[in-house]
């Protein structure tokens, strides 16, 4: 049996929904993708959805795969996993004609995949959780979780959400933007970064997430560093004051036919100790420095301003699905830090953990998720 053979949903897929579940990606949190989607493929309700495993390489071959090919994929692995060129390529539909999948071995065969009813994307940064896939998707009218191409888009520019954000009335952290470009035409410039900011700094890639390429700096001498190690992740770079508050996360879930997006119904918090704080190393490593309290202990008045500057937020970027919503819970309110559209999936991470703690599985988060995208149809 060759490899597209053994990847191909059994017979008994009539009676169920086929889902593609796609990972991996040309962006630099490829590893954490393919960990994520091996969570999701374990915890999948089988009695209800077939999957076809479809893999993106680091240079950017759609590739099919086998389920077995991800039961290596681990966090605790020596080095995180990496979906490799199998020979394989896997073809979208031709039009919005037909959901069908193909796929090409290496000899050149042809094989039909079936129907696909929608695709669970679980990419994280550029090209795949940017509105890169989305759009393609959309082309093909092909379901799929998650937001559309322009909440997609926005809530991964760090510094466009901002601005709509705080246009619209929501508190957010205080930042100043600048480009490779800017700064290999006046070097000066780096030295005004902070004008307007307080320290410590918080400087980030525009487009990126995990906390890829993101440094904490305590003095202006740090700037320059900090910016190079950003600038490897993405030409526009952020410099945002450190906000004294609690960091707090909550979990948003699109609600159902024309109800509002809900929350989850507890908090979670991370909590640094010492100079540290939530990094890459932190939050899929095991790092130290840093622990996590879920459910976090939040008021009554906390808790409905967290829930209210969520919701409203998820609603003006445009978001659909999910969302993990980042905030900093200072002695004024919450000041928001981050939209995650497509935020850590993991059995462990944050956005599922808040759900089971508010009585929704990991299981059952998955299925509702594909029922959303697949009640929703694309739209942007």
């Amino acid at each position: 049996m060759t490899e597209i053979d053994n990847a191909v949903p059994s017979a008994d897929s009539a009676v169920k929904r086929t889902v593609v579940l796609l990972f991996g990606g040309r962006s630099s949190e490829h590893g954490i993708s393919c960990v994520t989607a091996a969570g999701v493929l374990r915890a999948i309700d089988r009695s209800k959805f077939q999957v076809i495993p479809v893999g993106i390489t680091k240079r950017g071959a759609t590739v099919l795969m086998r389920e077995e090919d991800l039961d290596a994929y681990r966090l605790d692995a020596a080095v995180l996993p990496e979906v490799h060129d199998n020979g394989t390529r896997v073809l979208w539909p031709a039009s919005t004609d037909t959901r069908t999948l193909t796929a090409i071995n290496q000899a050149g065969e042809l094989r039909n995949l079936g129907h696909a009813d929608a695709v669970l994307p679980m990419l994280h940064g550029p090209y795949g959780e940017d509105g890169t896939v989305q759009g393609m998707l959309e082309l093909v009218d092909m379901p799929y979780v998650g937001s559309g191409v322009l909440g997609s888009a926005l809530c991964m520019d760090k510094h466009a959400v901002k601005t709509v954000l705080a246009d619209a009335g929501i508190a957010v952290a205080p930042w100043n933007t600048v480009t490779r470009s800017q700064v290999e035409h006046d070097a000066s410039i780096v030295a005004r970064l902070d004008d307007g900011l307080t320290y410590p700094l918080f400087v980030k890639p525009a487009r990126a997430g995990s906390s890829m390429g993101v440094t904490k700096v305590t003095n202006a001498a740090e700037l320059p560093a900090a910016l190079e190690i950003a600038f490897a992740e993405d030409r526009t770079v952020l410099v945002e004051s450190g906000v004294v508050g609690r960091e707090v996360e909550i979990a948003v879930l699109e609600g159902r036919g024309d109800s509002r997006a809900r929350t989850s119904s507890v908090i979670g918090e991370i909590v640094v100790t010492g100079d540290g704080f939530y990094d890459f190393e932190s939050k899929y490593l095991g790092g130290t420095g840093v622990r996590l309290e879920l459910p976090a202990d939040v008021s009554d008045e906390e808790y409905a301003a967290l829930e209210r500057d969520a919701v409203l937020a998820f609603e003006i970027a445009q978001c659909a699905g999910l969302a993990r919503v980042d905030f900093f819970l200072t002695e004024s309110g919450p000041v928001l830090n981050e939209i995650n559209t497509l935020p850590g999936f993991t059995p462990i991470s944050m956005y599922p953990r808040l759900w089971e703690e508010s009585g929704l599985s990991y299981t059952e988060l998955i299925t509702e998720l594909i029922e959303l995208a697949i009640e929703r149809r694309p739209a942007y």
